[in-house]
C-alpha cells in the first residue's frame, strides 16, 4: 500500500476564524498517519474531482454552518447518502463541496469511498482565532478519522 490509497483533505481559510477548522484537523492528523496522504486546500472545491481520482478512500474535513450548536460534528458517507440541504459547507469560494460531490457523481468520478466530516463553526469573520467550542471538537474529529482509517486499512 502506498500513501495514495487513503487521502484526507482539510479545507479552510486560516484567516476566517472557524473556517480554518478543516486545515487545523488535518495538521493534527499528519503526525499520526504515515500511510495516509494529507493535503490542505483553501476551498477551490472544483479541483477536488482531480484530487480524489486515484485514492481508494477520501475523507474531506471542513467547517459547516447549519444553525446547530458550534462544535457539532457531522459525518456523511457521500456515496450512500445525500448531503442535507440544511448543511452549508462554509467556503469563501463559489463552488461548494456538495456541488463538487454532485458534479463528481454526475461525471462518474467519485472515489470508491468518500466520507465528509463537517464541524459547525461559530465565527467566520476575518481573523485567526478558532472559537473555543469549535476547538474542543478537534480531538474528537481527529480520533474519529483515525478510527475510520484504521477500519479501512483492515480491508485494503
Amino acid at each position: 500500500m502506498d500513501d495514495t490509497t487513503i487521502l484526507v483533505v482539510g479545507i479552510g481559510n486560516e484567516y476566517r476564524n472557524d473556517d480554518a477548522i478543516g486545515v487545523v484537523v488535518v495538521r493534527s492528523l499528519k503526525k499520526n498517519l504515515p500511510c495516509t496522504k494529507i493535503i490542505e486546500t483553501t476551498g477551490d472545491n472544483l479541483n477536488l474531482i482531480d484530487i480524489w481520482k486515484d485514492p481508494k478512500v477520501v475523507i474531506l474535513v471542513d467547517a459547516v454552518s447549519s444553525e446547530s450548536k458550534p462544535g457539532t460534528i457531522f459525518r456523511y458517507n457521500a456515496l450512500t447518502e445525500p448531503i442535507p440541504t440544511l448543511i452549508s459547507f462554509h467556503s469563501t469560494h463559489v463552488f461548494s463541496i456538495a456541488e463538487a460531490i454532485e458534479l463528481g457523481r454526475t461525471l462518474h468520478q467519485l472515489p470508491p469511498n468518500l466520507l465528509l466530516f463537517g464541524i459547525e463553526g461559530k465565527n467566520f469573520a476575518s481573523g485567526t482565532s478558532i472559537s473555543p467550542e469549535v476547538e474542543n471538537a478537534i480531538p474528537k474529529v481527529v480520533e474519529e478519522i483515525m478510527l475510520v482509517i484504521q477500519d479501512f486499512l483492515r480491508y485494503i
